[in-house]
């Protein structure tokens, strides 16, 4: 993406370095904080718990809590209730008349629902860690010593507190630094995680369990799904525009074209993070409550575990439902982008303005969403089926390798674009100056 950049430039970019120092620092503090335990916690049982659990719910928490959950530091939260509080703020916009208006109200709207976004991450955050307490204290994962409330009060806002300190980094670094702060934090969290679960991974091939054919066609099905994940994160489906010739005061504007980009995956991760959240409800509420669970938890458990037919048949139902759901509500609304075009003087060849444009642009988009759910599901599906069928050791999930991917384009993006308007800037400033220089070397008319 930036083979046109001349990279040359970047050592003269001294805004860019600044803020790549900044978040690197920042990212660094987000690292150190996961390795910061919970007050009151005994980290001999955690540990042993933690290891009976990774192959499963364990492992894939781990993941995305950059390690925090399997030590119960400050961060065993993460940054997901944040990220959950954000999409529900998102949904309920395009869903109430009264946020949908505030959305439009430009800058002081988009504070009051940044506003409301803290509020619900606050709530959320409150909610998982008490549940979260609750379930370490019953599981004997506490120190002897301690009291249940002190211990209780302590881990909720010790994880709470955690949280919002997440939200604040995450939102330094989209301010002051490079990226989007709290993609980054999640993208972090993932990669930090990877070189151990390699490690274990070949030790298994090391130890005879796993054969070296599979450990090969494992490590070429990453480079592969990698590498169809960014082909079709960067596809589009470009609509003709085409703008008619204006008149303004006395000159005549010949009508240009241009296109509109639909993206074949308009709705990006969220769709498989619901559906993940969704699915894993079950598997959470069983794993922390040891063998406390119920006839109908271990009923529901026995027919939705990962890796269970039916749980593959509603993954896939779900992630479908929340890629049209989420497109055609938040991210592409036909109506609102057929009535911009028109406020625009601007249409699509052969159909009329209007009415007739939203129901063109809604056919276009879910024709191409068929073809995005359908890839969505298949790359978050295919490392359910592995797991399930080959145990392969460590978590490689589709979720985190399209966050991984989406993040790492989104970053170079905007490096790629800093060092353009560095250049531009430096060619803009080398213009003035040569013009300065002729303005003064020129000489006037001669007297006679």
């Amino acid at each position: 993406m930036a083979a046109n950049t001349s990279w040359s430039a970047f050592g003269k970019a001294t805004e860019l370095r600044s803020r790549i120092l900044f978040t690197l620092g920042l990212l660094i503090v987000y690292r150190l904080g996961t390795f910061i335990p919970v007050p009151g916690i005994d980290g001999n049982a955690l540990r042993e718990f933690m290891e009976g659990a990774a192959a499963g719910l364990g492992g894939i928490l781990s993941m995305f809590t950059g390690g925090a959950l399997g030590r119960m530091g400050i961060f065993a939260l993460g940054i997901m209730p944040y990220i959950s509080a954000s999409i529900i703020v998102q949904l309920l916009t395009s869903m109430v008349p009264a946020l949908e208006q505030l959305k439009k109200e430009g800058e002081q709207g988009r504070k009051k629902i940044n506003q409301y976004t803290r509020y619900g991450t606050v709530f959320l955050a409150t909610v998982q860690a008490y549940g979260l307490a609750v379930s370490l204290y019953t599981g004997d994962l506490v120190q002897a010593d301690i009291g249940y409330w002190f211990f209780v009060a302590s881990c909720v806002i010790t994880l709470v507190g955690g949280t919002m300190f997440l939200m604040w980094l995450g939102e330094q670094i989209t301010q002051r630094g490079i990226g989007n702060g709290i993609s980054l934090i999640i993208f972090v969290g993932i990669i930090a995680e990877v070189p151990a679960a390699l490690a274990q991974f070949l030790s298994q091939g090391r130890s005879g369990a796993i054969s070296p054919g599979v450990i090969i066609g494992v490590l070429l099905m990453v480079v592969g799904t990698i590498a169809f994940v960014v082909f079709m994160e960067r596809a589009l489906r470009k609509i003709h525009i085409q703008y008619p010739r204006r008149q303004v005061g006395m000159k005549v504007y010949d009508g240009g074209s241009s296109h509109l980009p639909i993206k074949v995956n308009p709705a990006g991760v969220i769709p498989a993070i619901f559906a993940s959240s969704l699915l894993l409800l079950p598997t959470t509420i069983s794993t922390f409550s040891g063998n406390q669970t119920g006839p109908v938890m271990s009923t529901i458990l026995a027919y939705f575990g990962p890796g269970q037919p039916l749980y593959l048949l509603f993954f896939v139902a779900m992630i479908v439902f929340f890629a049209f759901f989420y497109t055609f509500n938040v991210s592409f609304k036909p109506d609102d982008v057929a009535d911009n075009l028109k406020n625009q003087n601007g249409f699509i060849p052969g159909v009329r303005p209007g009415k007739k444009t939203a129901e063109y642009l809604e056919y276009v988009t879910t024709r191409v969403l068929v073809l995005g759910s359908a890839y969505l599901a298949a790359v978050c599906l295919l490392p359910e089926i592995l797991r399930s069928q080959l145990a392969i050791p460590f978590y490689f999930g589709g979720t985190s390798v399209l966050i991984v991917v989406s993040v790492t384009m989104d970053t170079i993006q905007q490096v790629q674009s800093h060092l353009l308007a560095h250049q531009y800037e430096g060619l803009i400033e080398k213009s003035q100056l040569r013009g300065k220089g002729k303005k003064r070397n020129r000489k006037g008319p001669s007297r006679r």
